[in-house]
This record gives structure tokens, sequence and C-alpha cells, in this order.
């Protein structure tokens, strides 16, 4: 199947201990860390390709701008959404926000990612550590 923009996703996730600052080293505060707004946002990107790949394929992430302009505590609702606004030819770009409960924009990204080859990729590392 064609990739074509247009096509998005929501995942709607919960702020826990873990997803903090403080746990993962970015800061000194317990509030949703920059690190796991990106691992959300791109997990997001991918929700949106992986159902129409071939078995044989995935997509690797290469470039995020991310602006996180909004502080969410443990416990808070955040969604994200992510849209795959161009594709050209390997190359996927995505839009991605985040809002938390009240609608408002936590995070906002412009997102890369790159259809390869798993079993191409994987032997690229391979050969590597040779």
């Amino acid at each position: 199947m064609e990739l074509t923009p247009g096509i998005i996703a929501e995942k709607k996730r919960q702020v826990t201990e873990n997803d903090t600052a403080l746990h993962l080293g970015s800061g000194s505060l317990p509030v949703l860390a920059t690190p796991a707004v990106v691992a959300w946002m791109e997990h997001c990107a991918t929700c949106v390709i992986d159902s129409q790949l071939q078995p044989h394929e995935t997509s690797v992430g290469t470039a995020i701008d991310v602006l996180h302009i909004k502080a969410s505590a443990v416990g808070e609702w955040i969604t994200c959404r992510a849209d795959l606004v161009a594709v050209e030819g390997r190359q996927l770009h995505f839009t991605i926000v985040a809002t938390n409960a009240n609608g408002e924009s936590i995070a906002t990204a412009k997102h890369t990612r790159v259809l390869v080859d798993v079993e191409r990729f994987m032997a690229k590392l391979d050969r590597k550590s040779v």
C-alpha cells in the first residue's frame, strides 16, 4: 500500500514518575521530561504508518524539531496526534502536537522518518560490529 499525506494517529498516555525529568536525568523536577515527550511523539508517528507497511519494512526516525512549551505533572493525561504531511520517496514528514486534558498544546514537533528494509538495515549494523 502506498503511503499518502493526510493519515493521522492519536495516542493518549498518562504521565508517570518514570516519565519525569527527575527520573530520566534530563532535569531536577518531577514533571514530564522532554525526552519522554519526544519518545511519545515518535511512537505516535510510527502508529500512523505501521499498519500500512510490508512485513519486511519499518521506519527509523532521522530528525525531530521539538518545542516543549508547557509543563505537565505526574497523573496528567497527554494526547499526541501525528499527521503525515508529506511523502518524498522513502522520507516521511510528520507534524505532531501533544495536548493536555484541557486541550492546551504542551509540545509540538516536525518529524522525519525514513522507510527501511529491516534485513538490509540490520545487516549494515552487523558488518560494522565485526
